[in-house]
């Protein structure tokens, strides 16, 4: 096994985190070396789950390494239900250095394959694998947190000496079924509080570069 470099997006091959990501059709040495790699770079990371296009290869592959639940590969996956709303915070590997505030489901059921290409379906709700799933999910649609922000003020640059963001932050306090401005307001005192980083708004638009739809 082997940790591969992470693909930051601004920087040089970062194309391929806005690639939408080939379906996986022939599960052969390479595919199996290519998840072993991809366990060993997340929890160097240190992270809780990666997507193939992370570590510069278009396919449909993620990994997840939460506490729930024992680590597994997903292949070929794609949320097929979900529900409710409920307001997290959220960090990415690709994107260092920043957190956001976002909207993910409550309740989500994915289908997909093992790393040895047998269809499983995973169920989850209001927990770390929930959203861990959606993220990763996007990756391989070309989707990155940051396009799911209501507002460039939900974006924060992480101060120095703090903790760096993992792939997926825990969630706040305040889930539920809010309205995107309902959630906004619930939170507009804190981040007023924390202030815009320096060239947020330069950030953000180099962030918000033209996207493909995400697959819910």
């Amino acid at each position: 096994m082997a940790v591969r470099p992470i693909r930051i997006l601004g920087e040089t091959g970062d194309d391929v985190l806005r690639q939408v990501a080939l379906p996986v059709d022939l599960f052969d040495g390479s595919i199996q070396t290519l998840i072993d790699d991809m366990f060993e770079t997340v929890r160097a990371a240190p992270g809780v789950g990666l997507a193939a296009p992370q570590v510069g290869i278009p396919l449909r592959i993620v990994v997840i390494d939460v506490p729930e639940v024992p680590a597994f590969a997903l292949i070929n996956a794609e949320v097929v239900r979900h529900s409710g709303k409920r307001w997290v915070e959220e960090g990415c590997l690709s994107i260092p250095g920043y957190r956001g505030e976002l909207f993910r489901s409550v309740k989500v059921t994915v289908k997909g394959l093992d790393r040895q290409g047998r269809p499983i379906r995973i169920r989850a709700a209001d927990d770390l694998l929930a959203q861990a799933l959606e993220h990763e999910i996007d990756h391989t649609n070309g989707l990155l947190y940051v396009d799911l922000l209501v507002g460039a003020e939900h974006l924060h640059r992480i101060e120095p000496g703090a903790p760096e963001a993992s792939e997926v932050e825990t969630e706040s306090e305040e889930t539920a079924d809010c309205t995107c401005e309902e959630g906004a307001r619930v939170h507009a005192s804190r981040s007023a509080r924390r202030g815009a980083p320096p060239r947020l708004m330069t950030v953000r638009s180099r962030l918000r570069s033209p996207v493909l739809p995400a697959s819910a």
